[in-house]
């Protein structure tokens, strides 16, 4: 086959990542155009996902006289709603083309950020339009699934961890940047009269909580039309919904699922959480402006650590990510104000970003595991299938697992806020979950050690020579 592309348009009916002159010659080029387009809007889209981590930390401030548990609720709603629309939106992209879909589910986010602007400034908003925008708000979190499995098709096999781990960890930036925004432009009526009058607060003061919603409208605006312009679908990516189906048979799939709710699981439940249970366990401390730091970090080294999975193996990295996390959470506690002492908030803080940071490197890492095993699980399901015939059908069914595992793993986003909800309800403090959290990660470890890393594991034979050769 020549190396010479006969791409026309926004359909590429000829993609053959791995074919080094194709790859030089086009495919990087418009490999690259698609992730730095997908990137942005993966980014709003977690950015309007987890919005009600922080609005419900002001609620309280301009009159709405919640319980705890509710506002634990209203945090932790838009994951389950996030998590339940991945299950879908994993199966979209092979249906609908990459290009197409996104847009779409960019454009959708304009809803509930609309939506928020104008609900806080009505007092009498009732608690159950509330409930309503903080399930919409899931959109955002429906697009991760989508965005994973479109990127996955237009990368080779040698380079899928680092396009990836780019792709997920500079989007779930997109958490931090709502942290660090939200609490900036509630402060000043940026958007003039358009933007509604000032809500008056518990101290005496002002703000325009309304801001929370209406800051990402012009930039979701952008990201749309970007999207619809600047994309590609591919056609080699097409396949009916019976044919993605076919994941559900596979193991592997349900194993990823456990591990990856592990990492990022862990990841967007404490991020949705973190402001909150800073609010809660020092309530003496105004610390809300250092929430950001924590999804920051995870964001940073997700992006920042795909190469080490692509070098040392996802196996091996996922491994040792979860023994740190054992440790981590094991720290939080020790410095949580329990049994009449007052903690130590800055022990706590610091655990917390470590735990963030483990949660990135994990992210990354069982993503670079998923196309690895499949090429080896198709190969030995389908001993006598022809070697370009495997390869895609490897590469659609990573790219279904992807998608398919992020959307399991998003219901971390519900659990670990409800679970903080829950266990203070019952114990007064949110120590019961968090050992919960920690039995988890050890069972996540153990499960990566006999499955994928131990000698005879699926991976062991593979990072090794991955080792040697990159040594």
């Amino acid at each position: 086959m020549s190396s010479v592309s006969t791409n026309t348009g926004k359909l590429l009916t000829d993609w053959r990542p791995e074919d080094s002159q194709f790859w030089k010659q086009d495919g990087a080029r418009i490999a690259r155009r698609n992730l730095w387009i997908s990137i942005p809007a993966l980014l709003l889209a977690f950015s309007v996902w987890m919005v009600w981590s922080v609005v419900v930390a002001k609620l309280p401030a301009i009159g709405f006289a919640f319980t705890t548990d509710q506002l634990f609720w209203l945090a932790a709603l838009p994951g389950l709603s996030g998590a339940t629309l991945r299950i879908f939106y994993s199966f979209m992209v092979p249906i609908f083309g990459g290009r197409l879909w996104t847009t779409l589910s960019t454009a959708s986010l304009l809803l509930p950020a609309v939506g928020i602007g104008f609900a806080v400034q009505n007092p009498d908003t009732p608690y159950s339009m509330f409930l309503i925008l903080a399930l919409l708000c899931g959109f955002g979190g429906g697009n991760f699934a989508s965005s994973m499995a479109n990127i996955a098709y237009f990368y080779p096999r040698a380079q899928k961890g680092n396009a990836l781990a780019l792709n997920a960890g500079l989007g779930n930036l997109g958490v931090s940047v709502m942290q660090f925004l939200v609490p900036v432009v509630i402060t000043a009526g940026v958007f003039g009269a358009l933007g509604g009058a000032p809500q008056e607060i518990s101290d005496g003061g002002r703000i325009w909580l309304q801001n929370a919603g209406f800051v990402w409208v012009p930039f979701l605006v952008i990201a749309t039309v970007a999207a619809w312009f600047g994309m590609n679908d591919i056609a080699d990516a097409k396949a009916t919904l019976s044919d993605q189906l076919q994941i559900l048979k596979r193991r592997q799939n349900w194993i990823m699922c456990i591990l990856y709710t592990g990492t990022f699981g862990s990841f967007i439940g404490y991020a949705a959480g973190f402001p909150l249970l800073m609010k809660t366990q020092f309530p003496e401390l105004d610390m809300l402006h250092l929430a950001f730091l924590g999804p920051l970090v995870g964001a940073l080294s997700r992006a920042a650590t795909g190469w080490i999975s692509d070098k040392w193996g996802g196996g091996r990295v996922t491994f040792w990510t979860f023994v740190g996390m054992i440790a981590a959470v094991y720290g939080v506690l020790q410095f949580l104000p329990l049994g009449g002492s007052e903690g130590n908030f800055w022990g706590f803080f610091a655990c917390f970003m470590a735990l963030f940071f483990l949660t990135g490197v994990g992210n990354a890492s069982t993503f670079q595991m998923i196309p690895v095993i499949m090429r080896r699980e198709v190969a030995r399901l389908n001993p006598g299938q022809e070697d370009n015939a495997a390869r895609k059908q490897s590469e659609r069914e990573a790219s279904s697992i992807i998608a398919f595992t992020s959307a399991i793993a998003a219901y971390g986003a519900f659990f670990i806020p409800k679970s903080y909800g829950t266990s203070i309800a019952a114990t007064g403090g949110p120590a019961a979950a968090l050992w919960a959290f920690l039995t988890f990660y050890v069972v996540c470890a153990l499960i990566t050690f006999a499955v994928y890393t131990r000698k005879g594991g699926i991976l062991h034979d593979i990072e090794r020579g991955q080792t040697t050769t990159a040594a």
